[in-house]
């Protein structure tokens, strides 16, 4: 059975482009902005969404995305909200795909099965467990995958072998592989050493690979596509352009929309 990914990489291969991915947490800084802001990601070029839920201890994210989590937490923002914005933005665009980027404690804190159907009924096609090795992921692959969820997987750069074979056998929709170890940011190398893991992903008949952390800029993008890559994603360098404009409690909404809207343009552009 299809779903949006198969059809969105399906569409990207037609016009010979590649994904350009977002990332932002959701209700940063609150629920009505965060609205705002995907829709801005949506209408200006972003080809699927990388949604966080926010949480209070984020170890893989970077001081950017970090800080990101704690607006939304101090704006009051529950699992609840953030469903509900999801469920709202999938509403207004029926045919996008949606992943959700989160720690294991919030998919657990109530039930694995109770979290994954709150994401369906959401609208969520994904879900990538941050602190989950693949190794530790079966509970959540088992309850994603009887609900009709994608279960998404980090792929490092110095994957074995057989790991890439396992991930590529149990990933749908798409595999996050990693352009370096370490935590989200936004100072990765263009000399990304991605072609050899890409190869080995294609011979194990794997989902497409998006490329993550550290992507901010167009010349990254251009470096990325010569390779078989499906995408890139793009968290820290979005989550930016957010912060720049809160100065603590006044929001430059205006200019922030304005300078997401041109980031997530250019980025796109480069896809192409």
């Amino acid at each position: 059975m299809s779903n949006r990914y198969d059809v969105l990489f399906k569409q990207l291969e037609e016009k010979s482009e590649r994904a350009f991915v977002p990332f932002v947490t959701l209700c940063d800084p609150n629920f009505d902005l965060s609205l705002k802001i995907v829709r801005t990601l949506i209408e200006n070029g972003a080809d699927a969404l990388e949604l966080g839920l926010p949480f209070s201890d984020p170890v893989a994210d970077g001081l950017v995305i970090q800080q990101a989590s704690i607006r939304a937490l101090k704006s009051d923002a529950s699992i609840s909200d953030c469903f509900r914005l999801v469920k709202t933005i999938r509403e207004e665009y029926p045919d996008i795909p949606i992943g959700l980027l989160v720690y294991s404690n919030l998919v657990v804190s109530n039930s694995i099965e109770k979290f994954y159907l709150n994401a369906k009924t959401a609208g969520v096609d994904s879900v990538l467990i941050a602190d989950v090795p693949f190794l530790e992921s079966q509970p959540f692959t088992y309850e994603a995958n009887k609900i009709g969820i994608q279960p998404i997987f980090l792929a490092p750069p110095n994957a074995s072998k057989h790991l890439l074979k396992s991930i590529a056998y149990e990933a749908k929709g798409y595999i996050y592989l990693l352009s370096r170890a370490g935590v989200t940011g936004t100072d990765v190398s263009v000399e990304m050493p991605i072609s050899n893991v890409l190869k080995q992903l294609s011979d194990y008949n794997a989902p497409p690979s998006l490329l993550g952390f550290g992507i901010s800029n167009t010349r990254q993008v251009e470096e990325a596509i010569k390779s078989e890559i499906g995408g890139v994603i793009s968290g820290s360098a979005v989550v930016s352009i957010i912060a720049k404009n809160i100065n603590k409690e006044i929001v430059n909404e205006d200019k922030m929309l304005k300078e997401l809207a041109m980031f997530i343009s250019e980025m796109k552009q480069a896809t192409i």
